[in-house]
């Protein structure tokens, strides 16, 4: 199966379980990650349907994206980023991304802050929660997100949107079912105290039908589109 079809594959499942929930389809956005993939193949996927790209590091996006405006393109895409962010990489990743979904501390959200500032940009975030043990899951924890969204509430270039949290991986995706009811709770919470959190980045490939039913209105799905990444040696 090629690129645009399974694009067209996963965007008709994505409707299937939107559907199947009582939701609009609309109400949720599908994050093409290109992590390891060719630039020629993401712009056959921008081509078919994509709107967002998704990438996991600041320089392989970086060199995607330069690449992107030598060949002077006109594709409308909005990068994201979704893997974890130092705070070393804060100003390029200012500079290269519409979104940010990794922001996990106050250190990290203040870097961003400031070269939103020098770049005069209203930098849009969502913030990572951890809700596993995983020593290799990144994210606040919850017990000190409402005081993380107070400190940004104070941080005139930065604009929270939403909640993004990695799950540990399970075959079964029911077993991930439990983690995205988490985050969806918890962002009910924080609207309730004041801080509208809309976004929930949640799902990847092999559950993101599973995040849809809890609530997810950002999915993140690579392998799906893609097919498997192949791994730099």
């Amino acid at each position: 199966m090629g690129i645009a079809e399974a694009f067209k594959a996963v965007q008709a499942r994505i409707n299937s379980s939107a559907l199947k929930a009582g939701r609009s389809p609309d109400s949720i956005k599908l994050v093409a990650v290109s992590k390891t993939i060719a630039l020629q193949k993401i712009i056959e996927a921008v081509n078919a349907g994509v709107s967002i790209v998704g990438e996991n590091k600041v320089q392989e996006a970086r060199e995607k994206i330069t690449e992107l405006r030598e060949r002077n393109t006109d594709l409308n895409i909005e990068w994201h980023l979704i893997g974890n962010l130092q705070k070393n990489k804060a100003k390029t990743a200012v500079h290269l991304f519409d979104v940010i979904h990794s922001l996990d501390s106050l250190s990290l959200a203040e870097e961003l802050n400031k070269y939103s500032q020098r770049f005069n940009k209203r930098q849009r975030v969502l913030i990572q929660v951890k809700l596993s043990d995983e020593p290799t899951k990144y994210g606040v924890m919850e017990k000190y997100l409402m005081a993380l969204l107070e400190r940004l509430a104070r941080m005139e270039n930065l604009r929270p949107e939403g909640l993004m949290t990695m799950p540990p991986f399970y075959e079964d995706p029911e077993k991930t079912r439990p983690y995205f009811k988490n985050l969806r709770e918890i962002s009910v919470k924080t609207c309730e105290k004041g801080f509208p959190l809309k976004e929930l980045s949640m799902g990847m490939s092999h559950d993101f039908e599973v995040a849809i039913e809890e609530g997810a209105t950002m999915v993140r799905i690579g392998t799906a589109i893609f097919g498997e990444r192949q791994v730099k040696k």
